[in-house]
């Protein structure tokens, strides 16, 4: 019966590993062509990144950055051109390179307060949420902070 046993949880162990989510699976359209998720990052000690897209009649570029086990989001756009009233724009390298000095210092300084505040006046639309479902890029890379949010699944 041992014997039994073994296999069953090798058996188990394998088809866990063949259906877990991978990063590159993130990459997606969520807006039937013309708009979705793309570029997921593995931030480091919980935090995930990727960049929102948009194409249809106008263009769009936005960045999605998670705390994965509060669920803590901050976002902001980069780029934008013929999106309504608002005049064109495309601060993304400035917009990139706040956050990346910001995650590669110390990460008890690298608070989305602090980000939203030195991204104002890059980016626009700078907002701070709490997400109640889990994000692609969480569920792929740290799918034990799920906890009381709502599992991401794979549409």
């Amino acid at each position: 019966m041992s014997r039994f046993f073994t296999i069953l949880a090798c058996a188990l162990g394998l088809s866990a590993t063949a259906n877990a989510l991978t990063l590159s699976e993130c990459d997606r359209t969520t807006h039937i062509s013309h708009g979705g998720e793309a570029d997921h990052v593995d931030l480091g000690a919980g935090r995930v990144m990727w960049r929102d897209w948009w194409s249809q009649e106008g263009t769009a570029t936005s960045f999605t950055l998670v705390d994965c086990v509060p669920g803590t989001a901050l976002t902001f756009r980069t780029q934008e051109e013929n999106m309504g009233n608002r005049l064109p724009f495309d601060r993304t390298d400035k917009a990139l390179a706040v956050i990346d000095r910001h995650e590669s210092g110390a990460r008890a300084f690298a608070s989305f307060d602090r980000m939203a505040a030195d991204l104002n006046g890059i980016a626009r639309d700078i907002e701070i949420k709490t997400l109640g479902a889990e994000p692609c890029a969480c569920a792929a890379l740290y799918p034990e902070a799920r906890g009381e949010k709502t599992e991401f699944m794979l549409g």
